[in-house]
């Protein structure tokens, strides 16, 4: 398995790219990684100067900046890293990629040089999210702010089968987010995706209300991206606020202070299970091929989790079960 990976994407690239990539090279030696980017600077943060065997580095000499326009960006810069790494992937010669870079770029990138999966309208980003129940899978967090009711059957259908395949849930739980748990409630563009949903073959249950994403009350949680990216945003800043508070209360005077070396382990836990980088990257589901967007800051723990996440999608052959679903429903 060959996987490309976007070393100049990224607030922390390409220094927390390449230990992230070294490290799944060590722990995965099965897996050819092919670091794309500017060859003399990716090799200042390669110990002692040498590629391991399952290590390469396919030049490309542009980068493009977070505050760039995507679209246009990509047509002008058509040897920026991630139009490269995405460029590799379509003619074969990488199963995957990873990049940490700008998400509009990598989206364009992505749909003008691998295309949409047949039947699919719009791709999704999918990211799972820590619930009192594990992790479980918000769609879409950020590919179409402006989403049709067909959009939200479509992403629960993949959001379904990668919760299936990838997190190893057995007939997972799909609902719409919404302002109401009864049926009827919210917008024109839910009230129409609850039928499209209700009618499918999925494993349907319903509203969920934005409280109970925390519970795990749902497997797969639909929604269009503006709404999807605000909750994913408050989710992380919530989780940020949260853990300061506490460091800050717990420590503010002597007695606490010995109070917190007894509940330190558990709260080390609790970091853990909210800590993002831990879920790795979030896959474009719905393009021709297996992208997987990181998060901007994303330092060495969580490209190493989005190689993971990116074997995983090819080993499960998401793409192709996604197109066999998709030809095989009455639906859509």
């Amino acid at each position: 398995m060959r996987i490309a990976v976007d070393a100049m994407g990224g607030d922390y690239a390409p220094a927390e790219i390449v230990k992230g990539a070294l490290k799944a090279a060590a722990v995965y030696p099965d897996i050819h990684i092919i670091l794309v980017g500017q060859k003399d600077k990716i090799m200042e943060h390669i110990p002692g100067q040498k590629l391991g065997p399952n290590l390469e580095i396919h030049e490309a000499s542009e980068v493009i900046a977070m505050d760039e326009h995507p679209a246009a960006a990509i047509k002008k810069k058509k040897d920026a890293s991630i139009v490269v790494a995405t460029s590799l992937v379509k003619e074969g010669t990488a199963d995957a990629l990873v990049s940490a870079g700008s998400t509009g770029a990598q989206m364009a990138a992505a749909l003008l040089g691998l295309g949409r999966i047949k039947g699919i309208n719009r791709p999704a980003i999918g990211t799972v999210i820590p619930t009192l129940q594990a992790g479980k899978l918000l769609i879409d967090v950020g590919a179409n702010p402006d989403a049709k009711p067909v959009n939200l059957l479509q992403y629960g259908m993949m959001g379904s089968i990668y919760a299936e395949m990838i997190l190893g849930i057995k007939k997972p739980k799909v609902a719409l987010l919404n302002i109401g748990s009864e049926e009827g409630k919210g917008n024109e563009l839910v009230q129409e995706a609850y039928e499209l949903l209700k009618n499918s073959s999925l494993n349907f249950i319903g509203n969920v209300e934005g409280r109970d994403i925390p519970y795990g009350a749902a497997d797969v949680i639909v929604c269009d991206a503006f709404v999807g990216n605000i909750v994913l945003k408050t989710i992380e800043g919530m989780a940020s606020s949260l853990f300061q508070l506490i460091k800050e209360k717990i420590t503010a005077n002597s007695a606490r202070k010995l109070g917190a070396l007894l509940i330190k382990p558990g709260l080390k836990e609790i970091a853990h299970t909210l800590d993002y980088s831990e879920y790795g990257g979030a896959p474009l589901l719905g393009v021709n091929g297996t992208s997987v967007i990181c998060h901007g800051s994303s330092k060495e723990k969580a490209i190493f989790n989005a190689i993971r996440v990116a074997k995983e999608c090819v080993e499960e052959k998401i793409i192709d079960k996604i197109t066999a679903q998709l030809e095989k429903s009455t639906e859509i």
